[in-house]
C-alpha cells in the first residue's frame, strides 16, 4: 500500500506527541486536589429529640467544628501493612496469573492454530516476545504513563522505573496505589502489566505470517509507550479526560480490544495482503491448538474481568458470572449463525464466538446483571460473525486472524451496550450510550492515526515485511532457523 504521506512528516508527528505529552504531565500539578474526587466525611451522632427545650441553657456552649471534606487519594501512598486485605490480594494475584496465562500459552495456542504450518512457530515468538518486552516497558514507562496522575491525556512521570514502588519489612508499611488501596502496589503493577502485554499481543493475529520480527519489537516498542499508555490513562486513571466524562470501562472494552482492533486494522492494510491471499486456500495448521488456546482465553478471562473489581468481593464474583454467561451465548449464537448461512457449525466458529463475547461483556462485565450479560453475548456472537466475514469484504484487508472484526467490532459493540444495560444497583453508576460512543470513537481515531503514524516510521527504519523468499519459506525457517517437523 503506498504510503499517505511521507516518512519524514509521520517522524514529526511522533516527536511532537512524545514532546507534546511529556511537557503536558510534567506541567501539570498532580495534587490530589487536582484530580481526586472528595469523599464525605462521618457525620458527627445527631443531637437528641429534646434539644430544642434545653437551647436557651446550651446556647454559650459552641458546637464542635464540623471536620472538613478529605480530597480521596489521588496518587500512591505509604500505608501500615495493617492496611492490606488479605483476601483482595490473594485474588488479585490469582487474577493477574489467569490472565498472564491468557497470553502465554493462551493467546499463542489461539493464533499458532490457525495460522501454516510453516508460521507456527514464529506466531508463538511473536507472543512471547512481546510478553518479555512489554514487561520491561511497563518497568520503566508504562506503568507511569497510564497510572500515575498527570494531565488529563498522559500520566506522570514520577514512577518511572517503579519509583513509586515500596516495601519495608521493619518499618512495616508498603505502597498502595488510589485505584486499589487494600492490595500492595506492586500486586495493582502485576495486573495491570498483564493487560499490557495482551493488548499488542492482540495485534500481532492481524499480520500474521508477513511481519520482520525486528520490526515487530520497534512496533510493539513504540505502540505500547504512545497508544496503549495513554488510552489507559484516559480511561482509568481517575484523572483521565474520558474517566472524568464518565466513560465506562470495566476491564478493558475500549482500552484493550478497540485499541488493538483498530491498530490491527491498520497494520494489515500497511503490510498488504499475504501472498495467495484470496487465490489460495490459506488454511489452518492445527485446530486443536486453537481450541485449547481460546479454553485458556476463556478460563483466564475470568481473572481479566473479576480481579478487575480489585477486590475479593460480591463485585468480582457478579463480573466471573456474567463473563462465563456471555461467552457461552456468543459460542452458540456465532455457532447458530454459521449453521444457518454455511450449513456446518465449526470448532473454529465456536471458539470465535466465545472469544466475540468474553470481548463484549469485558467492558460491562462490573455494571450488568445476569439477563444483560446473555443479551450483550448473544449479540455479539452474531454481531462479530459478520465483523469477520461481511465487514472483513467490505474494508479489503487481510486481518489474517479476524483482529478488528472479533475484537474491535466486540469491543464497541460491549462498550456502546454498557452504555445502554448498566445497572446502578450493581456498579452504582447510569450508563450513558454517547459518553460511550464518544469513548470508543476518541480510541479508534487516536488509536488508528497514531498506530499508522508508527508503522511508516517503522518501515522507514527496519522495514515492516518479509520479503517474499521469506513468506513462501515460511517464517519459522526463514526467521528464527526452526520449523515444526
Amino acid at each position: 500500500m503506498p504510503l499517505l504521506l511521507p516518512k519524514r512528516h509521520a517522524l514529526l508527528f511522533l516527536v511532537s506527541v512524545l514532546f507534546h505529552f511529556g511537557a503536558v504531565a510534567q506541567t501539570t500539578s498532580p495534587d490530589a486536589s487536582a484530580s481526586g474526587a472528595l469523599v464525605a466525611s462521618p457525620t458527627l451522632a445527631s443531637e437528641p429529640s429534646s434539644a430544642t427545650a434545653v437551647a436557651p441553657v446550651m446556647a454559650s456552649v459552641e458546637a464542635p467544628p464540623r471536620p472538613a471534606p478529605q480530597a480521596a487519594p489521588s496518587r500512591p501512598q505509604r500505608v501500615p501493612f495493617a492496611q492490606i486485605n488479605a483476601g483482595d490480594t490473594a485474588w488479585m494475584i490469582v487474577a493477574s496469573v489467569l490472565v498472564l496465562l491468557m497470553s502465554i500459552p493462551g493467546l499463542a495456542l489461539f493464533y499458532a492454530g490457525m495460522v501454516r504450518k510453516k508460521n507456527i512457530l514464529a506466531t508463538m515468538a511473536q507472543t512471547f516476545a512481546v510478553c518479555a518486552l512489554v514487561t520491561v516497558l511497563w518497568f520503566a514507562a508504562g506503568y507511569s504513563l497510564a497510572f500515575m496522575p498527570g494531565s488529563d491525556w498522559i500520566g506522570g512521570t514520577q514512577a518511572m522505573f517503579l519509583d513509586s514502588l515500596f516495601f519495608n519489612k521493619d518499618a512495616g508499611q508498603l505502597s498502595v496505589h488510589h485505584l486499589a488501596p487494600t492490595v500492595p502496589e506492586s500486586v495493582f503493577v502485576m495486573f495491570q502489566l498483564t493487560f499490557a502485554i495482551i493488548t499488542p499481543a492482540l495485534i500481532t493475529g492481524a499480520f500474521a505470517e508477513r511481519m520482520r520480527f525486528s520490526a515487530l519489537l520497534l512496533f510493539m516498542t513504540l505502540w505500547s509507550l504512545l497508544v496503549y499508555a495513554p488510552v489507559a490513562h484516559w480511561v482509568w486513571e481517575p484523572g483521565g479526560w474520558l474517566a472524568r466524562r464518565g466513560v465506562l470501562d470495566f476491564a478493558g472494552g475500549t482500552v484493550v480490544h478497540v485499541n488493538a482492533g483498530i491498530a490491527g486494522l491498520a497494520c494489515a492494510w500497511m503490510l498488504g495482503r499475504r501472498e495467495g491471499f484470496g487465490q489460495e486456500a490459506l488454511m489452518p495448521s492445527n485446530l486443536g491448538y486453537t481450541m485449547i488456546g481460546a479454553s485458556l482465553l476463556w478460563v483466564g478471562w475470568m481473572g481479566f474481568n473479576g480481579g478487575s473489581a480489585c477486590a475479593a468481593d460480591g463485585r468480582a464474583g457478579m463480573a466471573m458470572l456474567v463473563t462465563q454467561l456471555a461467552a457461552a451465548g456468543a459460542a452458540l449464537s456465532w455457532m447458530a449463525a454459521e449453521w444457518a448461512l454455511r450449513g456446518t457449525p465449526t470448532l473454529l466458529g465456536m471458539c470465535s464466538g466465545a472469544v466475540a463475547g468474553l470481548v463484549a461483556i469485558t467492558p460491562a462485565s462490573g455494571f450488568v446483571d445476569a439477563k444483560s450479560a446473555l443479551l450483550i453475548g448473544a449479540i455479539a456472537g452474531v454481531g462479530c460473525y459478520w465483523g469477520a466475514t461481511g465487514l472483513k469484504r467490505l474494508l479489503g484487508a487481510d486481518d489474517s486472524l479476524d483482529v478488528f472484526g472479533v475484537h474491535g467490532v466486540g469491543g464497541a459493540i460491549g462498550a456502546l451496550l454498557t452504555g445502554a444495560l448498566a445497572s446502578p444497583a450493581i456498579g452504582g453508576v447510569q450508563g450513558s450510550v454517547v459518553n460511550q460512543a464518544v469513548g470508543v470513537g476518541a480510541t479508534l481515531l487516536y488509536s488508528g492515526v497514531a498506530t499508522l503514524g508508527i508503522l511508516w516510521l517503522v518501515d522507514g527504519l527496519v522495514g515492516l515485511r518479509v520479503t517474499p523468499r521469506q513468506e513462501a519459506d515460511g517464517l519459522d525457517l526463514s526467521l528464527h532457523g526452526e520449523r515444526v517437523e
